[in-house]
């Protein structure tokens, strides 16, 4: 009977470890939009924007959006001809090594940091297409639109 009291309070241990760690890994993988939005401004701002074509296309209501698919925006041929759609999973995928996920694009940038990514992705699915939100530090009228 010990042993059996034992191994009930061993998984008792064991699940209430399980239901601490969760959420913390949970919220890891999730990001948070307030540090997203800094690091929009820092490490994609240079390119892009939230409701304007800049070098990159823009980024507002990127979620569920089809690559390739912002009207007026002058993709390479890989990026039209792909069949992604932008989602939490695409985007930390693209973010980390756009080459490996769709081959002949031109994005010229990655990001290694996984947090950092998850923490642009969570800013960005906070954005909406024409909420005329700006993230902070980007000006949306200093580089070049694309052509």
């Amino acid at each position: 009977m010990n042993r059996l009291r034992w191994r009930w309070q061993h998984l008792a241990c064991v699940g209430l470890a399980v239901q601490a760690w969760l959420p913390v890994a949970s919220s890891a993988a999730q990001g948070d939009a307030a540090r997203g939005a800094l690091a929009y401004a820092a490490r994609c701002g240079g390119c892009h924007a939230l409701d304007a074509d800049r070098i990159g296309p823009r980024h507002a209501g990127v979620f569920g959006r089809r690559a390739g698919s912002v009207a007026g925006f002058e993709y390479s041929p890989a990026l039209k001809a792909s069949r992604v759609i932008w989602t939490a999973k695409t985007l930390d995928q693209w973010l980390g090594n756009p080459e490996a996920l769709i081959p002949g694009q031109r994005m010229g940038y990655s990001l290694g940091d996984a947090a950092i990514r998850a923490d642009i992705v969570a800013y960005l699915a906070s954005v909406r297409a024409g909420s005329g939100s700006v993230s902070p530090g980007v000006n949306t009228q200093s580089a070049p639109a694309a052509r």
